[in-house]
């Protein structure tokens, strides 16, 4: 099953890479089919049992979730976005549009909300198949350390205070409809002017997306002995006035100075366990007293949560001077 969910996820990539290409060819269910070596029927069941929907279906929301970020963030030509992912007139774009969103393109781009983006499925998710290697190589395990100053900004989010872990924490939140794992990434998705979004490098995938922890004294309390719940959400720029999505909230997140721990790219089906173990000795050992720092557990204070196994793992604690630095 292991290595059927491993390709699968492979067949998954190329149908967004089809897309962008405007390649239609790659995206008949005969020949996807005859990837795995099944009839268009038996795949077509196959695919309804892992993503939920049907092959033509999921490649139609593909489509227009890529056609959604044209229609909010430019000012291109309509018929051009629809010849782009597949659509043969305006038509037929708009009212497909229309049925997945509630508005026309020209309708959302007067008045652009929130809505459910259909992101990238990921039935070879690592972290939700509680999986990642332990595997340790003569890479050199190198944790950097810095400190840096983060300015002002808002964290919108959901939010729970018993979760430990980010498989436990889409468990306990795929209990309250609509705040499960899929809806909550792809509203957040639709969200434009996202902090740590790479531009649109990562068109649908989730960019600008990551864990958080919050110093909050009705959470969990964790091994360092500090009250924190843990949230799932996006930053964004400090002047953000947008509508807030159902399920989450909006907080401001003052300017402040933080600690850095982060470990370069690394794959995670064979050394994700092993980046995670050195990261988190690197915060076990850190002597904070050789330092005009020390860790800030003010109520409210953010501990960030960036993983990207093709640029970095990060976590980004909250810190504050020592009085004696402040004085200095």
């Amino acid at each position: 099953m292991h290595e059927f969910l491993k390709s699968f996820q492979s067949l998954i990539d190329d149908i967004d890479k089809s897309i962008l290409k405007s390649d239609d060819i790659d995206l008949t269910l005969a020949d996807t089919a005859s990837r795995f070596g099944y009839s268009s029927y038996h795949f077509s069941r196959k695919f309804k049992e892992i993503s939920g929907m049907h092959f033509r279906d999921y490649v139609r929301y593909r489509r227009l979730a890529f056609a959604f970020k044209e229609v909010r963030d430019t000012k291109r030509e309509l018929i051009d976005i629809a010849y782009e992912v597949g659509y043969s007139s305006h038509e037929a774009f708009s009212r497909a549009f229309k049925r997945a969103y509630g508005k026309t393109p020209s309708e959302y781009r007067l008045n652009p909300t929130p809505i459910r983006l259909r992101t990238i499925i990921r039935p070879f998710d690592c972290y939700l198949l509680q999986y990642g290697g332990f595997q340790m190589d003569s890479k050199d395990r190198c944790v950097k350390t810095y400190f840096v100053t983060i300015p002002k900004h808002k964290f919108l989010h959901i939010k729970n205070r018993s979760s430990i872990g980010y498989w436990d924490f889409w468990q306990k939140m795929s209990e309250i409809p609509g705040c499960d794992c899929e809806t909550i990434c792809g509203v957040l998705e639709s969200i434009k002017g996202k902090l740590d979004d790479r531009g649109g490098s990562d068109n649908n995938s989730g960019a600008g997306q990551l864990m958080a922890f919050i110093n909050d004294p009705a959470g969990r309390i964790c091994s360092w002995g500090i009250p924190l719940s843990e949230s799932y959400g996006v930053r964004l720029p400090e002047n953000y006035s947008g509508e807030i999505p159902m399920h989450m909230q909006i907080m401001d997140v003052p300017k402040g100075d933080y600690i850095v721990f982060e470990h370069g790219p690394f794959d995670f089906e064979t050394e994700n366990a092993a980046v995670e173990a050195a990261i988190e000795k690197a915060m076990r050992e850190f002597d904070y007293s050789k330092t005009d720092y020390e860790l800030d557990t003010t109520e409210g204070r953010v501990f960030y949560f960036f993983h990207d196994q093709e640029r970095y793992w990060k976590y980004v604690r909250p810190v504050k001077r020592k009085a004696a630095a402040n004085h200095n």
